[in-house]
């Protein structure tokens, strides 16, 4: 065990993660410059493209020191939104350090901070790196500042480093080796190992990423999965070296994967515990908690017919991603589908990125929702995150929304926009913090509903793109929340139904009037598109109707002839419209989705 070091590599998003990572795999000669590529522990198109991790991925360096020793370093990535926060938490418990990577022009971050504090939590080794050093733009000097006066941190310890141009990289292997503790543990205990990860193979099942901390575990062991009881017939244990490396056995203080013929992802926890069935750990490994989604979103398919290939791609989809939750739906505008639940707002995108993609579906998503409490007069609480589920209104005695706690990093000259947008958003409680001359770290209370439509993208556009955001969930407020409908020709729209904070209904209610106008195709008679609370309308706009001149046969005469022709024509249209029936069109569901600068 003296020659590991299991570390992990934590960072706010777009500081170098990724491409820090990929130095070190190419100087521990794992690949050869004829396989490399960027990104290389990103597998998915998709983290590519938008140069993000999505699902953390791990691999064991060999290591020569400068002394002559030889080492095993365990490199487990981590994702870096803030989505994502509990996969990152439970990887941090599988080290013994991690490397802080700061932005050499950039400086410390909304996300620097919020990884920072959870190693604290995990009581960690922290060793500082400034990256991007050869950007032309960098200050080290105020980096080092920063990492004095907001991290307290000793700056003196800082490791310098370009990881695009391979500056440094041998030094921060030397600190790996040096500076991090080597893991503790009792081979000889019952196995006790933490699962912090698990993807699916098509041809072997689900392969799980683990750290054992306590005991050893060997193909043909059985193994008991602590959080469900089940258990599996140890097939296969080893390394992570870009390919699995098969090995007789892991130990403690050892990183790798396990296969045991287990069906799918979603019969894995995050941060549960493996132990062996005939020689159980005492207690299962601490700080393990059930991942619950905070945005709900129903999808549906384009055309009906699509509806069986996309309860088949969902399913095939959730082998790869346990934390989407999703149940039957159905909607009278939009037929069947799924209400799904979201970690947040990147995951609810890459999950509909990915069904398109991947699984070749055509979907709609209806707006993105959150969990509301209604308590009730007769003592009963429900919970809500569907409008068609809203109680009646005359049995509710008061209603919650949860809240979070965002954390904003901004230059000083964006500050008064950024209150501004802040205080549109219902948002209460600021606090003002000035880290660094002409930095401005601002801490907001904010209703996560505001948040998830379009926050962030504004947040951007009003800074940009020098602003960070992070967030923490701090629970539930009373709040006076109403359920918004839609009526087209006086019959309401269920999938256009939300529920909102009273005093912002109103300019939802005629955002989403004005974009149906655009949207749906004018008739022969007028449509009046109305926004209601209950029985009030709140909001309208008509498309007015096609006009055919019915008085252009008649030359000159008595004007009452044309008069019978138009009265005539108005009741044809009353009659009409009794009758006729709005076919809304799926580019108008899309439509309301979109934010109001779009």
């Amino acid at each position: 065990m003296r020659q590991i070091r299991n570390f992990s590599i934590i960072a706010h998003i777009d500081h170098g993660k990724s491409t820090l990572a990929d130095r070190l795999i190419q100087y521990a000669g794992l690949v050869d410059q004829r396989q490399f590529r960027d990104q290389i522990l990103d597998t998915m198109d998709i983290e590519r493209e938008r140069g993000i991790t999505i699902k953390s991925n791990t691999v064991t360096l060999p290591y020569t020191s400068r002394k002559g020793e030889e080492f095993d370093l365990n490199l487990i990535d981590t994702p870096g939104h803030v989505d994502f926060s509990y996969e990152v938490s439970r990887a941090l418990a599988s080290c013994e350090g991690v490397l802080l990577l700061i932005d050499a022009a950039q400086g410390v971050q909304a996300q620097t901070l919020a990884n920072m504090y959870a190693a604290v939590e995990q009581d960690l080794t922290i060793i500082p790196v400034i990256n991007k050093i050869d950007l032309p733009s960098a200050d080290i000097d105020r980096v080092k500042e920063e990492i004095e006066i907001d991290l307290g941190l000793d700056s003196d310890s800082a490791l310098l480093c370009s990881a695009k141009e391979g500056i440094g990289i041998e030094d921060i292997l030397e600190a790996i080796t040096e500076r991090i503790p080597p893991p503790k543990g009792d081979k000889n205990a019952p196995l006790t190992a933490l699962i912090f990860d698990a993807h699916y193979d098509p041809f072997r099942g689900t392969v799980v990423s683990c750290r054992v901390f306590n005991g050893s575990v060997h193909p043909g062991d059985t193994i008991r999965l602590m959080f469900f009881g089940a258990t599996y017939l140890v097939e296969e244990v080893g390394f992570f070296r870009l390919t699995r490396e098969p090995r007789k056995e892991l130990s403690a203080g050892e990183v790798g994967y396990l296969i045991a013929g287990i069906k799918t992802v979603s019969d894995t926890r995050i941060g549960d515990t493996i132990t062996l069935d005939h020689n159980p750990a005492p207690a299962p490994w601490h700080g393990f908690k059930e991942v619950k989604p905070v945005v709900f979103s129903s999808i549906y398919p384009i055309s009906s017919e699509d509806y069986q290939s996309l309860a088949e791609a969902l399913e095939k989809y959730k082998l790869n991603d346990a934390a989407l939750v999703y149940q039957k739906d159905s909607s009278a505008a939009l037929g069947q589908g799924f209400r799904c639940g979201f970690l947040g707002l990147l995951h609810l995108e890459i999950v509909q990125e990915r069904l398109e993609r991947e699984y070749n579906q055509s979907i709609i998503m209806t707006v993105p929702s959150v969990q509301y409490r209604y308590h009730l007069k007769d003592g009963q609480t429900v919970v809500v995150d569907n409008p068609q589920y809203y109680p009646d209104p005359m049995t509710i005695d008061y209603s919650e929304e949860p809240f979070i706690r965002a954390t904003i990093m901004i230059p000083e000259s964006y500050l008064g926009n950024i209150m501004t947008l802040c205080r549109e958003r219902r948002g209460t409680n600021p606090q003002i913090h000035y880290p660094t001359p002409g930095r401005v770290e601002l801490k907001y209370d904010l209703p996560l509903a505001e948040v998830i439509y379009d926050f962030y993208d504004k947040l951007k556009s009003l800074t940009r793109g020098y602003g960070s955001f992070d967030y923490e969930m701090i629970g539930y407020q009373t709040s006076d929340l109403v359920k918004l409908d839609i009526l087209v020709n006086g019959e309401k729209v269920d999938a256009l139904s939300l529920m909102v904070h009273r005093d912002r209904a109103r300019a939802r209610a005629v955002q989403i009037c004005e974009r149906l106008k655009d949207e749906i195709p004018r008739q022969m008679f007028k449509i009046p598109i109305q926004g209601a609370i209950g029985g009030a309308i709140i909001a309208r706009s008509t498309i007015s109707a096609f006009r055919k001149d019915v008085t252009a046969k008649c030359y000159g005469g008595d004007i009452t002839r044309k008069r019978k022709l138009l009265e005539k024509q108005k009741k044809g249209k009353q009659r009409m419209k009794m009758v006729g029936s709005v076919e809304i069109p799926q580019g108008a569901f899309v439509a309301v989705l979109k934010s109001d600068t779009d």
